[in-house]
């Protein structure tokens, strides 16, 4: 009998993030918030608002505007935000970051702050291109000896690109060798090739090869119509932060002496205000000829309290700017003060920016919503319980916090695993809650035991 072996998938096992379940915000076509769906769980108010914040972005309609999505801990802020990126699909610039990440020894807060508002903002060009267009047939590259003597380099590359009308064999540079391995095109990809800089895109997989033999899915497209030489329009989608950088790179030699002084140089350097103006004006001129379109994205700036005076009052003007994204804001804090003053406000915002923000409002999970999500969780993870652990577990959340029951998760299934079950019990959950304590617990001891501890 033939010996045939089951081997495990060669792609990269994704990580399971805190966050991996989140697939949409889990909305009806008329906008209301199913109870339960695209990994959501509870707060269909927040979600709903959130939906018309995004059909907003979807429709232009909110350039320079900004959402503040306020609540307690663990009550899906993060979660919420992570979904309106989802919903906006991959061709809308969605850039998170967090509120200390202002403070470095190297940049400027303010420095910080606009090359990530320009990160947010994307451009999508339309340029009639001469393209060589098709399905790969052949590759095979042509080596000769390298004048250093040390073995042999590529001295052209032959690639037979086939389309509808026919195919044509093309002798290509070395240097689009690089290109073509970065790419990683292989037979039965569908690529286009500029003719004038080389470039090459792969577009996708030739769907004649879409069969049931093929294990590992990915994006097919139809074999290309046409010539293989042509003109083709081509679409490509940049952020203005991709233009500042490529602007901004210093043109020195390839020579031992100008690698060394780029060495040399700090590894993050400002991007001048005058760079980022002239910059602004070839952007505004193809946006004037049609060539190029605007794609205002979304800036997510979680623990926004951790920003200071300074950075607000950045925040307040590139708000007003032409060219600025939409702003999302996230925090948990109440009446708090304003970092670098010593005044108190709502939220720890100035009052003058919380006057200009629209406030999605988060309430905390009730017993059945964490049951749910940890049902999710567990399930997202790939482990196994019973609902009885399952419910002890949600009681442990509801008493402390939800991410505390998220953490419990994974202990128990090692309790489990050690006793030689593969699914976690209520026992494995009751030992591991002892072994673990929540920050309610430890405050308690801390108060009770304060004369043990250093104050």
């Amino acid at each position: 009998m033939m010996k045939i072996e089951e081997v495990k998938s060669t792609t990269k096992t994704q990580r399971i993030a805190h966050h991996s379940h989140i697939k949409g915000l889990g909305l009806q076509e008329d906008g209301t918030a199913l109870e339960n769906a695209s990994g959501m769980v509870g707060q269909q108010i927040a979600r709903e608002a959130a939906g018309i914040f995004v059909d907003m972005v979807k429709s232009k309609k909110l350039a320079g505007r900004a959402l503040l999505m306020a609540g307690p801990p663990g009550t899906g802020k993060t979660a919420i935000a992570l979904a309106v990126a989802q919903e906006l699909g991959s061709k809308v610039p969605f850039y998170p970051m967090v509120g200390s990440e202002v403070y470095s020894a190297e940049v400027k807060k303010t420095e910080i702050l606009m090359e990530n508002f320009r990160r947010a903002i994307g451009l999508r060009i339309k340029e009639t291109k001469e393209v060589w267009e098709g399905e790969v047939i052949e590759l095979k590259t042509e080596e000769k000896d390298d004048q250093t003597g040390y073995g042999k380099v590529v001295s052209a590359v032959v690639i037979t690109l086939k389309t509808s009308k026919g195919s044509k064999t093309l002798k290509l540079d070395p240097s689009i060798h690089e290109n073509l391995t970065r790419e990683k095109v292989t037979i039965g990809d569908v690529i286009y090739i500029e003719a004038n800089s080389g470039n090459v895109k792969r577009v996708g997989r030739c769907d004649v090869y879409n069969s049931e033999y093929d294990l590992e899915a990915e994006e097919y497209v139809p074999l290309p119509k046409g010539d293989v030489h042509k003109k083709k329009e081509i679409v490509q989608d940049v952020t203005l932060h991709d233009l500042d950088v490529a602007n901004a790179k210093p043109q020195g030699g390839h020579d031992f002496v100008s690698l060394m002084n780029q060495m040399n140089k700090k590894k993050k350097t400002d991007i001048t205000d005058k760079l980022r103006g002239e910059i602004n004006k070839v952007v505004s001129k193809y946006i004037d000829q049609g060539v190029a379109e605007l794609v205002p994205g979304v800036l997510f700036i979680d623990e926004c309290h951790m920003l200071d005076i300074e950075a607000f009052t950045f925040l307040n003007r590139a708000l007003e700017s032409t060219l600025a994204p939409i702003v999302v804001l996230a925090t948990n804090r109440g009446y708090s003060q304003i970092r670098g003053t010593d005044i108190n406000s709502p939220h720890g915002l100035p009052v003058d920016l919380l006057d200009r923000l629209l406030i999605i409002r988060t309430t905390p999970y009730n017993l059945e919503d964490i049951i749910k999500i940890l049902a999710i969780r567990a399930q997202t993870e790939g482990l196994k319980i019973t609902e009885e652990a399952l419910q002890e577990l949600s009681s442990i959340g509801n008493q402390s916090s939800l991410r505390f029951a998220i953490l419990l998760l994974t202990p128990a299934n090692i309790l489990a695993q050690t006793s030689g079950r593969d699914e976690i019990a209520i026992q494995d959950i009751q030992e591991v809650h002892e072994l673990f304590l929540h920050a309610k617990q430890s405050a308690k001891i801390l108060e009770q035991q304060a004369d043990k501890y250093i104050s």
